[in-house]
């Protein structure tokens, strides 16, 4: 399997960033990881592995992205007005340094964008805000209303990277006209505590015209066990 690792000082970010491919044609994926995760968790907990036959045949490409979690939702020592402006600077690293670099690699027009957890919030807020970039996301177990993260703190950004607040009040038509065209797959737990944060956002979403699958497994749902068997069962466009 062919194997990838990039490293390079990011303007937006101010600091090194590394990110791993895996695979050499077909289909692009951005992959992010789970709360505070690494670029090569994805890798670690079995899951390139778990879909190393698509990656063999030339079928997908994983471009596994690096968090800066730490320094923005999770940063509890900062000002919330910075931590999600960190949050804005990992996002236009992500359109302006890590895109054009999956272009340059792979000259496929298939673009999706995936993570599990705390990177399906990342996958979906990222596709719901540039849906014109993707044309399918893959987000298992996330969670969508991110304000519990800031407290009594709010703004026009949080707002803005918040799909829970943003989506009821989407009126753009070029925006909307995007949205659906794209393949939107929400997957979740029964039993897992945010189910009615999904179910909630599905509700938005249709509302909106924006047809999705929203797909609810049995139990909790919620491990990497889990999410493999979720990735297998949706990678191919299956709902």
């Amino acid at each position: 399997m062919h194997r990838e690792h990039h490293r390079w000082y990011s303007p937006r970010l101010q600091r090194d960033m590394e990110l791993l491919i895996h695979g050499h044609a077909g289909a692009r994926m951005v992959v992010f990881p789970t709360s505070q995760g690494r670029f090569y968790e994805y890798e670690d907990r079995g899951m390139v592995a778990n879909v190393g036959d698509l990656l063999d045949q030339g079928n997908l490409q994983l471009f596994c992205v690096d968090s800066v979690d730490a320094e923005s939702f999770y940063n509890y020592r900062a000002h919330p007005g910075w931590r999600i402006h960190r949050h804005l600077q990992y996002e236009a690293y992500l359109l302006n340094e890590v895109l054009p670099l999956t272009q340059r690699v792979n000259h496929n027009p298939s673009l999706m964008v995936h993570g599990c957890s705390f990177g399906a919030y990342h996958a979906l807020n990222l596709a719901l805000r540039h849906p014109h970039r993707f044309g399918r996301v893959l987000a298992l177990s996330g969670k969508y209303d991110m304000s519990s993260f800031f407290g009594n703190y709010y703004s026009e950004d949080l707002y803005f990277n918040t799909p829970r607040h943003f989506i009821p009040n989407l009126h753009d038509p070029h925006q909307l006209a995007a949205l659906r065209r794209m393949d939107i797959v929400l997957a979740i737990g029964r039993d897992d505590p945010n189910i009615e944060d999904n179910r909630s956002l599905s509700r938005d979403l249709w509302a909106k015209g924006v047809g999705h699958a929203l797909r609810e497994w049995d139990g909790w749902s919620h491990d990497w066990p889990d999410w493999a068997r979720m990735v297998r069962h949706y990678i191919g466009g299956s709902d």
